[in-house]
């Protein structure tokens, strides 16, 4: 696996190193050995996965709050997504900046996201469909959001936006969430 630091602390990159021949090919997707070489968190206790039917559609930008606060690992299985990841974390150097980057199918990429901050994308594809790894167990009472479409944030969404949930839409601007303690 080669993993590449993304501009914002403890996010990373994480792509396959293929080997191949004429049958295809073959790469480790997840080696707790590496994963600790690099730093990384190596205890998953939960993995779920997201399947979107529409072209456009959007979901987050999601977190857990301490003292359930997530560690995830997304890969893009089938189609593709525009990504993005927020630093709400409280002291942070880079506290409300974003990383924006596309998951897909061809390119094998996964997503390190730390604690502290939050999630969403925006599928580029039909039938798009993702897995997750998770840190923490799915906690309802320690949800979190950040509104997609705050102004103020500057993400440049590839697509208008599709299906969104109520939920989605109803949360805060990055004004109104409290840097997370992490």
């Amino acid at each position: 696996m080669k993993f590449t630091p993304l501009p914002l602390s403890g996010a990373w990159l994480i792509d396959l190193e293929k080997r191949e021949d004429a049958r295809g090919f073959f790469a480790r997707q997840y080696c707790e050995d590496e994963f600790a070489a690099q730093g990384l968190h190596t205890d998953w206790v939960q993995l779920n996965t997201a399947m979107n039917v529409q072209t456009g559609t959007v979901r987050g930008l999601h977190f857990q709050l301490p003292p359930k606060a997530e560690i995830k690992l997304v890969r893009c299985l089938k189609g593709a997504i525009f990504d993005v990841i927020v630093d709400l974390r409280q002291g942070s150097d880079t506290f409300g900046k974003f990383a924006a980057l596309e998951l897909s199918d061809q390119n094998r990429s996964m997503l390190y996201i730390p604690e502290g901050f939050a999630h969403g994308y925006q599928t580029l594809a039909p039938q798009t469909e993702l897995l997750y790894f998770h840190s923490e167990r799915y906690s309802p009472g320690y949800e979190g959001g950040l509104r997609f479409s705050d102004p103020t944030m500057g993400i440049k969404w590839p697509l208008k936006a599709q299906e969104v949930s109520p939920r989605d839409l109803a949360f805060p601007t990055l004004e109104g969430i409290t840097p997370l303690k992490v």
